[in-house]
């Protein structure tokens, strides 16, 4: 019967390879030889996992390209999921979305620092005691976990209270987090401890092998994760002055061996690369131009990332290396990614994060291990809460009701369902980082951050779709615009004869349905996330915005309320969320008030 199950799931898999990839042989080679080897694959025990997140490492900007290491341990061996987006671009809302597998709004945990965000935020909406590794460790896994959890998470608060859930762990901690000679790493139950004048990557190195060694002699299936904060930009604990300007965020600080490294290297010059034109919207579209100082700067910048992350990629190897000295190796899921993603100089934006564009919330996903296709490249649209359900259906672990996300095709045997959007959204203030980011006011923060947005890819489209609190729209069509240049929501400026048209439909058509699908997402909770298009036609006809682009259903999208805001909040507040109720269809014919 297993025999069966799995060519009946290799079948589905080399089908769906060749309908999103064209019939490329390799891919369908590599889903084969990935199949068939499950037959054989350990079933005595479950399996293991390392999990290791970097802090903001773009993918847009091919910084993945200088990790020689991470590339053949994990990707090349492995599946890497090229359409995989975060839900909010920014460390501590999306690391809290990751271990919940749960969107920004319903963990309230919408920014880096109280009463917004931070750790505190996190354990007072009782996460500490309702996270991914409670969760394993009720499944009877050991847990282990060294490097940055969250922001606010420092050496006053640290016992107040502990972080429930490990086995063992060795936390970064605020002020210190991203000093990288200067860190401080609490252990377990101890008192922190200084590094000073040691790099933080040589310590995380460490303690990361440490507890892989004490996973491995343990009886029981392990869960380690590593958060090395490379390539985040440094601070400088005694920069934290001044919070309504900002502290200051420097380029980050390699490793002596890899200084000399990457000298020529440049921000790729994409096409929205410090355009001439202005482009985005709200404070975005204000931005100047950058000069050849600035220009030079953000050069600068990017190749301190990329050397910083020189020290990652030997990370990785190490743990690898030591994984395949042991017999673990065959029976353990590796996953690298990041949270969230990063620009400099695109848009004119000096080095940072929180925006919508794809260089801020398209981030790298590489997994590895038994049954993973070799050298695969899978297409389908994933995302950060995705995650935590993807783990547990490796591990055996039954679906949890309150997942806002699914499980990732991981393996031919996958069944579940898929998704074609992601919801991005933002509150509070953007953050700007270098040297150079006072050209925003003499501040560190951009207003008027707050933004909900979808990511679509579906079979002829390719969408960002975004509703700032400014009741400022943006629709991009990354098919025909990639960099994201040219907003085409309707303005008077331009000749409505001149409008493209999405599936055949016209903008305002288009619109309407992707308004409509925003409305449902930016409230969503548990199978509402994952299937959206339910909600508004119960009876099951519509999956996807090809589907509701049919004519027969015009009327009632023209007549479904519009997303907007009541003002530009800090933090989730459902008073400043504007319309909250749409319409739905019963059995297509009639509609009435859904809440």
């Amino acid at each position: 019967m297993k025999l069966l199950a799995t060519i009946a799931g290799l079948a589905v898999t080399v089908e769906g390879a060749i309908i999103e990839n064209g019939f490329n042989v390799q891919n369908v080679q590599n889903v084969l030889q990935s199949a068939l080897s499950m037959t054989s694959r350990p079933t005595s025990k479950p399996p293991n996992f390392l999990f290791v997140i970097t802090d903001d490492q773009d993918l847009q900007l091919d910084s993945t390209s200088y990790t020689p290491h991470i590339l053949r341990h994990v990707r090349d061996k492995g599946t890497s999921f090229h359409n995989h987006f975060v839900t909010t671009a920014l460390c501590c809302p999306s690391r809290v979305s990751l271990w919940t597998g749960r969107q920004p709004h319903n963990t309230n945990v919408t920014d880096v620092n109280p009463p917004y965000g931070g750790y505190p935020k996190f354990v007072d909406r009782g996460f500490n005691d309702n996270f991914l590794p409670i969760w394993l460790q009720e499944a009877g896994y050991d847990t282990y976990y060294t490097g940055k959890l969250f922001n606010a998470h420092t050496v006053d608060n640290y016992h107040s209270p502990h972080v429930n859930g490990f086995n063992g762990s060795d936390f970064l901690l605020d002020p210190y987090t991203y000093s990288y000679l200067n860190s401080t790493y609490q252990r377990n139950h101890d008192d922190p401890v200084s590094y000073e004048g040691e790099h933080t990557t040589d310590v995380i190195t460490r303690k990361a092998l440490g507890f892989l060694e004490d996973a491995l002699e343990g009886d029981r299936p392990f869960f380690v994760t590593v958060a090395p904060a490379a390539p985040h930009s440094n601070v400088d604990p005694t920069s934290i002055v001044d919070r309504k300007k900002g502290i200051t965020m420097s380029a980050p600080i390699p490793l002596d061996r890899h200084k000399h490294l990457f000298q020529d290297v440049k921000v790729p010059r994409t096409a929205n690369f410090n355009p001439d034109e202005p482009s985005g919207a709200s404070w975005i579209r204000e931005l100047p131009q950058q000069n050849q100082t600035v220009v030079d700067y953000g050069d600068f910048f990017y190749q301190s990332r990329l050397q910083a992350l020189q020290g990652v990629d030997e990370l990785v190897d190490t743990l690898v290396t030591r994984l395949e000295e042991s017999d673990q190796l065959d029976n353990t899921y590796i996953i690298y990614t990041s949270d969230n993603g990063f620009h400099i100089g695109q848009h004119r934006l000096p080095p940072g994060k929180t925006c919508g564009f794809e260089e801020d919330i398209r981030v790298p996903l590489f997994i590895r291990g038994p049954g993973v296709p070799k050298g695969f490249a899978q297409d389908s649209v994933t995302t950060h809460i995705d995650l935590a359900p993807t783990i547990f259906q490796l591990a055996g672990i039954p679906h949890r009701s309150d997942f806002d996300g699914t499980a990732i095709p991981v393996t031919p045997d996958f069944t579940g369902t898929r998704h074609e959007h992601v919801t991005v959204e933002y509150w509070g203030r953007g953050v700007l980082e270098g040297d150079f980011s006072h050209i925003i006011g003499g501040s560190t923060f951009a207003p008027n951050n707050t933004y909900k947005s979808i990511r679509l890819l579906g079979p002829g489209y390719n969408l960002y779709y975004s509703v700032w609190c400014t009741n400022e729209h943006e629709l991009y069509d990354l098919s025909t615009d990639p960099y994201q240049l040219h907003n085409l929501y309707p303005s008077e400026s331009r000749n409505i004869q001149d409008e493209p048209r999405i599936l055949g439909r016209s903008l305002s058509q288009a619109i309407s349905r992707l308004d409509t699908l925003l409305l449902i997402l930016k409230s969503c909770q548990g199978n509402t996330c994952i299937e959206p298009w339910k909600v508004l036609h119960p009876e099951g006809s519509i999956h996807t915005l090809r589907d509701a682009l049919d004519e027969q259903h015009d009327i009632f999208y023209d007549q479904q309320p519009q997303v907007s805001f009541n003002w530009c909040d800090l933090g989730y507040r459902i008073e400043a969320e504007g319309p909250q109720d749409h319409l739905t269809t019963r059995y297509g014919l009639s509609w009435d008030s859904w809440v």
